[in-house]
C-alpha cells in the first residue's frame, strides 16, 4: 500500500504595488525629457527643420511678395486657400515651423549642458592606470634602458609637456607605471559646436523679432528719394514679432545714377548706383554723404544695411488737357523679362481741378495709360517687343483709357494692371492703341493730347535691421572653428611600464614596455607612437603593432 501526498500549489507572485498617479506623471515627463534631449532626437529635429524650410523656398512668401501670393491662390481656387491655412505662404513665422524651431533648440541645450558636466569631470579625472598586459594593445614596445627606473620617468615626464600625466607603483619590486592622455581639446571643439550652434539659432530668432525689411521703388537720375521715418514709406515691409514700426533707423537716401553692364546675351553682370544718404548726425546738419552700392555689396550705417536689389524702367507721359494744363508722371513699369527688361504696367492721371463743371465728370474723365515698354524696340508688324535690356531705342505700345480709373474708390488697386471690371463695365473706354516713341504724342477724341517724354531707370533698395547680425558671424565662426578642432584633434593614450630587470649577473638594466591606443581615428598614430617612443626612450626599435590575440 502506497500513500500519495498531493504538493500545495506555490504561491502567486505579490504585485508590485501601483503607483500612484503623481508618481507616473513625473515618470512620463522624465522619459519624455530625456527622450527631446537625446542627440537622435536634435539631429531628428535638424533635418525636420530643413525639410519644412524647403516650402519656404519653392512657394511664394507673403513677407517678400505678397501680390504673388494672391496670383498663386488665385489660379488654385481649391488647393490655395487650404496652403494658406497651413501657412505655406508664410512658412518661417507659421507655429509648425516655431514650433520645430524651439523643440530643436530646447533640444541642443537638454544634449549639451550634460556633455559640459562630463567633459569638466573628465579634465579632472586622473589618467587611467596602466592595463596589465601593454603588448595587447594596437602598439606596444617593449625593451630595456641603462637608466634606472626613476630616471626613465623623470625623461618621460619632461617629454610629455601638454599631457596629463600620472606615476603610480607597480607591482613589482621597484617598478613605476606612467599614465599620460591627451586630447581632451577633441571633445571641447565638439561642445563648443553645439554652443554656437544655439548661439546662432538663438541669434536668428532675436534678429526675426527685433529685425524688420523694407524695399522701396526710387527713382534715379536725382529723384527725391526716400526716408526711413515710417513703413508707410516703403512699398513693402515686413517687420519683426516686436516691431511696431515706430522706431526705425532714421536715414534719407537719394539715388544719383543706376548703372547695368550686361553680357552679350542679355544677362545681367553687374548693377552699380551711386547715392547719397544722410543718417545720425548729418540729419540734423542737413549734410549729404555719397558712396556707390553694387548687388551684395550694400551700404552699411547706423545698424542697418542697404542693398541694391534691383532695377527697371519708368515710363514718362504728359497729358495736355484741353485747357492746357499738364500733368507729367513717371512710375515704375514691372519687367516681365528679365533678359530683355520688356515690361509692363499702368499709369493713372487726374484732371487738374476746374477744368471740369462738376466732381462726377472729372472722375469720368480721368486719363489712364496702360501697355508695354521697351528698350530697345523690335517691331514684328505692330507687335512690340525688346531686344535688349539696355535703352538704346525705347519705345511703347499702349492702350489709352479714359473714364474712372478707381483713384477715388479708396480701394486697393493693381500697380501693374487696371481693373477688368472696370473695363467690363464700360466705366473705362479705350481711347487708342499705338505705338510711340520719345516726343511722340496721340490726341484723344476730347482734344486731350498723350505724349511719351521717355523713360527714366528705377532702383529697387531694401533696407534691412538685423540687432543680431554681428552675433550671427562670430557664432558661424565659432562654430567653424569648433568643428575644425574636433576633426583635427585626436585622443590618445599612452602608457609606460619600468622596472629593474630581475635577470642574474645583470642588475643595472631597466626592462621598458610602452603602449599607446588612440581613443578615436587611429589613422596616423602608429607613426605618432614611434615619434613619441623615440623621444620618451631613445631607441630606433620599430614598435609592435598588435595584428590579433
Amino acid at each position: 500500500m502506497t500513500a500519495t501526498t498531493s504538493a500545495s500549489p506555490a504561491p502567486a507572485p505579490a504585485r508590485p504595488p501601483r503607483q500612484s498617479l503623481p508618481g507616473r506623471a513625473i515618470a512620463l515627463l522624465r522619459n519624455t525629457w530625456r527622450g527631446l534631449t537625446s542627440m537622435r532626437t536634435a539631429l531628428m529635429l535638424l533635418f525636420l527643420l530643413a525639410l519644412a524650410a524647403i516650402p519656404g523656398a519653392l512657394l511664394p512668401q507673403r513677407s517678400l511678395n505678397a501680390s504673388k501670393v494672391d496670383e498663386y491662390i488665385a489660379k488654385r481656387p481649391t488647393l490655395g486657400p487650404w496652403m494658406d491655412r497651413l501657412e505655406l505662404f508664410d512658412v518661417f513665422s507659421s507655429f509648425w515651423f516655431t514650433a520645430v524651431y524651439v523643440l530643436l533648440f530646447v533640444s541642443l541645450v537638454g544634449c549639451i549642458l550634460p556633455r559640459v558636466w562630463d567633459h569638466y569631470r573628465a579634465m579632472r579625472t586622473p589618467p587611467v592606470k596602466a592595463p596589465r598586459n601593454l603588448s595587447r594593445l594596437p602598439y606596444s614596445y617593449a625593451g630595456s634602458d641603462t637608466e634606472t627606473p626613476d630616471e626613465v620617468i623623470d625623461r618621460a615626464r619632461k617629454e610629455l609637456r601638454g599631457w596629463k600625466t600620472l606615476v603610480l607603483p607597480g607591482s613589482r619590486e621597484g617598478e613605476l607605471t606612467l599614465s599620460a592622455e591627451k586630447g581632451y581639446t577633441r571633445e571641447l571643439g565638439n561642445i563648443v559646436f553645439h554652443l554656437a550652434l544655439v548661439a546662432l539659432l538663438a541669434a536668428i530668432a532675436i534678429g526675426k523679432l527685433f529685425g524688420y525689411e523694407g524695399n522701396v521703388v526710387v527713382i534715379a537720375n536725382d529723384g527725391p528719394g526716400f526716408c526711413t521715418t515710417s513703413p508707410a514709406v516703403f512699398d513693402s515691409f515686413r517687420a519683426g514679432n516686436v516691431v511696431d514700426g515706430t522706431g526705425l533707423t532714421p536715414m534719407c537716401v537719394r539715388v544719383k545714377n543706376f548703372k547695368a553692364d550686361y553680357l552679350p546675351n542679355g544677362q545681367a553682370e553687374m548693377f552699380t548706383s551711386d547715392i547719397q544718404y544722410q543718417a545720425g548726425a548729418d540729419l540734423n546738419t542737413n549734410t549729404w554723404r555719397d558712396t556707390t552700392i553694387k548687388v551684395n555689396h550694400p551700404l552699411r550705417v547706423a545698424g542697418d544695411r542697404l542693398y541694391l536689389q534691383g532695377h527697371g524702367f519708368a515710363p514718362k507721359f504728359t497729358v495736355t488737357f484741353p485747357n492746357g494744363q499738364t500733368r507729367t508722371e513717371a512710375v515704375q513699369w514691372r519687367p516681365d523679362d528679365a533678359t530683355t527688361f520688356l515690361s509692363s504696367g499702368v499709369l493713372r492721371i487726374d484732371p487738374p481741378g476746374g477744368l471740369y463743371p462738376n466732381e462726377e465728370d472729372r472722375r469720368k474723365n480721368q486719363i489712364a495709360i496702360q501697355g508695354l515698354f521697351a528698350p530697345t524696340a523690335l517691331l514684328h508688324g505692330s507687335l512690340l517687343t525688346s531686344a535688349f535690356p539696355t535703352m538704346t531705342d525705347p519705345m511703347v505700345a499702349v492702350d489709352i483709357y479714359r473714364g474712372e480709373t478707381g483713384l477715388d474708390t479708396g480701394r486697393a488697386q493693381s500697380l501693374f494692371s487696371l481693373d477688368p471690371e472696370m473695363i467690363k463695365q464700360e466705366r473705362l473706354k479705350k481711347e487708342q492703341r499705338v505705338n510711340l516713341k520719345p516726343g511722340e504724342s496721340v490726341s484723344l477724341s476730347d482734344g486731350t493730347k498723350v505724349t511719351f517724354d521717355g523713360a527714366e531707370e528705377f532702383v529697387n533698395v531694401q533696407v534691412s535691421h538685423d540687432p543680431a547680425q554681428g552675433w550671427v558671424l562670430v557664432s558661424a565662426l565659432t562654430m567653424m572653428a569648433g568643428l575644425l578642432v574636433s576633426l583635427l584633434v585626436k585622443r590618445r593614450r599612452i602608457w609606460l611600464r619600468v622596472y629593474p630587470d630581475q635577470t642574474p649577473g645583470d642588475q643595472r638594466r631597466t626592462v621598458v614596455e610602452m603602449g599607446g591606443l588612440a581613443r578615436t581615428d587611429q589613422a596616423g598614430w602608429g607613426a605618432e607612437f614611434d615619434r613619441l617612443r623615440t623621444r620618451l626612450l631613445a631607441t630606433d626599435q620599430p614598435a609592435t603593432p598588435r595584428t590579433g590575440d
